[in-house]
């Protein structure tokens, strides 16, 4: 049985990632939301799901050694942290896959969930990088450093963004973009099979 393990971006406090600030929307808590029905969407079709952090506050998750640990020492076999991109610029919108600059199994995650994101959405803009021929962006980020699993980081969209932040606060919408994650990890191991 496949391992899952979801890392819901910050901690609430002290870190709770980007803020909206008409809204005062945070990061932290959609992140949260997101993990909570992916696990229920994973558990439910037989896969195993942990969770680096389960409360809306959890002081130990601020440490990113503790999250990646959570998942190397469970055995995971995939790692997906969830998280809200912001820019000083409010129009600045979509969503994006981030994998590390050299090739790993990470790539065909990330793949597989950029292309389930864009068919659930198909009128948000992906913010793709095509240089490797594939559509995740690069980044050494510390989750993806020191998780031995194949691993990937989402950002879902601009919570500084007007319209997105909206979104990102509507729970249907979430529900969604919990989904098209999940079938994402589903069409992963299909490819791996």
């Amino acid at each position: 049985m496949a391992r899952i393990c979801l890392d819901a971006g910050h901690s609430g406090h002290p870190d709770p990632g980007a803020i909206n600030e008409l809204t005062g929307l945070q990061e932290a808590d959609v992140t949260l939301d997101v993990a909570y029905l992916m696990q229920k969407y994973l558990a439910s079709v037989g896969y195993e799901v942990m969770l680096t952090r389960i409360l809306r506050k959890q002081l130990e998750t601020n440490d990113l050694a503790y999250r990646t640990e959570l998942s190397n020492n469970w055995k995971a076999h995939v790692f997906v942290s969830l998280h809200c991109n912001s820019a000083d610029n409010p129009v600045a919108r979509g969503y994006e896959i981030w994998t590390l600059p050299w090739r790993t199994g990470g790539d065909e995650l990330a793949t597989c969930l950029f292309n389930r994101i864009s068919q659930e959405y198909p009128d948000l803009t992906g913010r793709a990088d095509y240089v490797n021929g594939d559509p995740e962006r690069r980044n050494k980020f510390y989750v993806l450093t020191h998780t031995e699993a194949p691993a990937c980081l989402v950002e879902m969209a601009f919570i500084s963004n007007p319209l997105e932040a909206k979104w990102l606060a509507d729970p249907a919408w979430l529900s969604r973009m919990a989904w098209a994650i999940s079938l994402g990890i589903v069409d992963y191991f299909g490819e791996m099979s």
